[in-house]
């Protein structure tokens, strides 16, 4: 039964998945992550081997994957598709069927703003293997999966807890949305009470809003929108704040524009994380921008828990592979 449910199964987003689903994710990861401590062998699948493509750069994502499928027997080929035919226009779906024909399952990560899901999707249309989404234009399934995993084990109860998904300035690069988006989809589906705080320009696109919103009506959960950094960060249990991009008002791929610089203190500072709760928990997806998103004092503080969030990466990964990708 469970390889009827998970052999060969994509993984583009949660949204895909049930809950039943995910829980068993869950307690792979759990396991996983208990036999790494343990350092027990977990050749799971053995002499396997998956294609991690690369539109652009990655440290958590392609070392998660490539020493996650390692531990578990097999191999990761890391393939920058600036160097395959793909940078010469070969179609998404001749590299999908030629991929699969190779080995047991293809991930890729491809955040351009309209292209992304479209072309992992177009890949999963005609892959024999499975596909598995390392974040795109639209989500970020891998992150949100080891967020949720993180929320639990430093919180005893995800019913009415107040996670607030806050924007926070940066200027590195105009960042995806894929990562507030995957949250605020997914955690209202487990009682969680969210609060999206952003400044008028950085909406989510509607259909996101909506969805969450109807996922927080079935599970026990909330959606609130607020442009009160404040308002966020009052009460909050955990606390995530981070860039993305204006891409749902301004397509444009200028990182610094007028919008941004005008928001420049919407920054998680030692003062903001006096409003939260006590126990209140900072996480960030990483890579974040210090001193522009955050504070050294708050990243690097007793509240953050931003290491365990990132090692986390590592467990769930290896168990969306474990689970997805078998013998052919």
């Amino acid at each position: 039964m469970m390889e009827q449910l998970f052999k060969g199964k994509h993984f583009i987003t949660l949204e895909d998945w049930t809950k039943e689903q995910i829980e068993t994710l869950l307690k792979v990861s759990s396991e996983l992550k208990a036999l790494f401590y343990a350092n027990t062998p977990t050749p799971y699948l053995l002499y396997k081997t998956a294609f991690l493509m690369f539109f652009e750069q990655s440290t958590r994502t392609r070392n998660s994957m490539e020493s996650g499928l390692a531990q578990l027997g097999g191999h990761a080929t890391f393939l920058d598709t600036s160097t395959m035919q793909i940078s010469h226009g070969e179609s998404a779906k001749d590299t999908a069927v030629i991929l699969s024909s190779y080995g047991h399952g293809i991930a890729c990560r491809n955040c351009f703003w309209g292209v992304g899901n479209k072309f992992i999707r177009e890949m999963a249309e005609h892959a024999t293997v499975p596909i598995m989404n390392l974040q795109c234009d639209i989500y970020h399934p891998m992150q949100a999966l080891a967020d949720l995993m993180t929320i639990r084990e430093v919180k005893s109860e995800t019913k009415n807890l107040k996670v607030s998904v806050i924007w926070a300035y940066a200027k590195s690069h105009k960042k995806p949305i894929s990562v507030p988006v995957s949250q605020v989809l997914l955690f209202p589906r487990y009682g969680m009470d969210v609060t999206l705080a952003y400044p008028i320009g950085y909406d989510l696109p509607a259909w996101v809003i909506e969805k969450a919103r109807k996922n927080a009506k079935a599970h026990g959960g909330s959606l609130t929108i607020t442009h009160d950094m404040k308002e966020a960060y009052k009460n909050a249990d955990i606390v995530i704040p981070k860039n993305w991009g204006s891409w749902v008002t301004n397509q444009s791929t200028a990182v610094v524009d007028d919008l941004l610089e005008s928001n420049k203190m919407w920054k998680c500072t030692e003062e903001m994380m006096r409003l939260a709760k006590p126990d209140v928990k900072y996480m960030h997806a990483l890579p974040a921008d210090r001193g522009n998103e955050v504070e050294d004092s708050v990243i690097d503080g007793p509240h953050s828990i931003v290491y365990q969030e990132a090692e986390n990466r590592l467990h769930t990964a290896k168990a969306v592979m474990a689970m997805t990708m078998g013998d052919k």
